[in-house]
């Protein structure tokens, strides 16, 4: 039989993720055949899946910590935001359509069966399932239709573990705010609370875990510390946080208001050699030795904020005197001479001039590119891989001149002049080699190689091992049925 346990927080960012992640790795660490799960997320970071499919980036790291390739069944509904009220919708892997939230609202009770199918499909698969919720189950408003946290629950009939982030404040309202929004089946449902990111003296804290057990009569499974120097993929807020070494190398990346796939800049943020800055529009905009434009998922949109809040004189500027300039994906794209999307497929605008820094132009087309590529970069010969979404389709002579060749076919454009570079490979400065050729061509010359994967493998046992040290795992392992759990 088949163990599904729900991990649910008070709020976005409560840690859900972190602890599926923490419990999947746990799990597979005491040779259980565990799989991670989210029904329905709404981000704009995604992976591509081993079956060709999107799903978002939290999964493809969970399935990581399960030491699985990403499938589509982990994340059978993606919703990437293109405007404030409106998404594209991706049921299991594939996008389906824009939807406005009204449409997208009444469409949920479809979106449930996909979810379901995908259920059952891994039930047949692996002995745990480790569900994320989305945001809060205390959401008045989204409780009709709900698929992403107790309408989930309640349909699988699973047991459910909230998570409260105590770094913010006000932890104990959090738990009991949010547990007295739910009904009585779904209070019942909740087995016990996770405090997460806590720093400071344990026992301080004693008497408000005694005061919370006795007001809701629900255990408190474990108090998880703040972890320093911690990094995890984010789902979709963007982590800023680095240490760097003085004089080190500046790169700055704007932050338009629909920038998808962030982390690709992860292994460059966490590198001490390399000061990487997140500018939001409203700032100034720094000198830098490298500017980056980052993926889309409105380009047209995005491009014309770019514009309007003095990028593209600054881009100019930067290049005039002797910058190196790159575009990933979406940014890519705003590098060429023109961008038409005639359907629609990201905008009610059907087309924008580009920044003209490469001769290309870029149309939208309904079908979305999703693969997982490796090759060598004709920049050093460097080993590269990653992965490609976009929905563009791009043309010029400036692809006579390509960044790399993949699995066989020639990708990207670089500028005659040698200061501009564009590729629709996400995931490019994640293996050493890559990363040091680029850095190279964009003017570091002594870059001392990071195994980012290493990275990432060392921060996910973190996680399990803190599972060990500060989690009830005799009542997690009673919530998980699990048949020989030794502590």
């Amino acid at each position: 039989m088949t163990t599904t346990l729900m991990i649910q927080g008070t709020s976005s960012d409560a840690g859900k993720s972190t602890v599926v992640t923490a419990i999947c790795r746990w799990l597979y660490r005491k040779n259980y055949a565990v799989v991670p799960f989210k029904p329905q997320n709404m981000a704009l970071n995604s992976a591509v899946t081993i079956d060709g499919g999107e799903i978002g980036r939290a999964q493809a790291v969970q399935a990581q910590a399960c030491k699985l390739q990403a499938h589509t069944d982990m994340n059978p509904v993606l919703l990437k935001p293109n405007s404030n009220t409106g998404a594209q919708v991706i049921i299991h892997g594939h996008a389906l359509s824009n939807m406005e939230a009204q449409d997208y609202h009444h469409y949920k009770t479809t979106a449930m069966s996909a979810v379901l199918e995908s259920h059952q499909r891994l039930s047949q698969q692996y002995q745990t399932i480790i569900v994320e919720g989305a945001g809060s189950p205390a959401e008045i408003n989204l409780r009709d239709r709900d698929i992403a946290n107790m309408g989930f629950a309640e349909a699988v009939d699973c047991p459910v573990i909230l998570v409260a982030d105590i770094d913010r404040g006000g932890v104990f309202a959090q738990l009991v705010g949010t547990l007295d929004l739910l009904s009585k089946s779904e209070q019942d449902r909740v087995k016990g609370f996770i405090i997460n990111r806590f720093r400071g003296d344990i026992s301080l804290l004693t008497s408000g875990l005694e005061w919370l057990e006795q007001k809701t009569g629900k255990p408190v499974l474990g108090v998880l510390p703040y972890l320093q120097d911690f990094h995890l993929e984010a789902e979709d807020a963007i982590d800023s946080r680095q240490v760097c070494e003085p004089n080190a190398f500046k790169i700055i990346v704007p932050i338009t208001p629909r920038i998808s796939n962030h982390t690709d800049f992860d292994p460059l943020r966490l590198h001490p050699q390399i000061d990487l800055q997140f500018i939001s529009l409203d700032q100034t905009i720094p000198d830098a030795d490298l500017i980056i434009l980052p993926g889309s998922k409105n380009v047209i949109a995005d491009l014309k904020s770019l514009i309007d809040n003095g990028w593209q004189q600054a881009i100019n500027k930067h290049l005039r005197y002797g910058g190196k300039v790159i575009g990933l994906c979406g940014g890519y794209q705003m590098l060429g001479q023109e961008i038409h999307d005639p359907l629609g497929i990201e905008s009610t605008t059907t087309q924008i001039d580009g920044l003209k820094l490469l001769n290309i132009n870029t149309t939208l087309e309904p079908s979305k590119q999703l693969r997982n590529v490796k090759g060598i970069l004709h920049i050093d010969n460097a080993h590269v891989e990653g992965y490609e979404i976009h929905s563009g389709v791009t043309v010029g002579t400036a692809l006579n001149k390509p960044v790399c060749q993949l699995d066989g076919q020639d990708e990207g454009a670089i500028s005659d002049d040698d200061q501009i570079l564009g590729s629709y490979v996400h995931g490019i400065f994640e293996h050493s080699e890559a990363c040091a050729a680029l850095l190279k061509w964009a003017g570091l010359a002594e870059f001392k190689p990071i195994d980012y994967h290493a990275l990432r493998e060392k921060d996910i046992e973190r996680l399990a091992d803190m599972i060990d040290e500060h989690i009830d795992t005799d009542t997690l392992a009673e919530l998980l049925d699990l048949p020989e759990h030794s502590s």
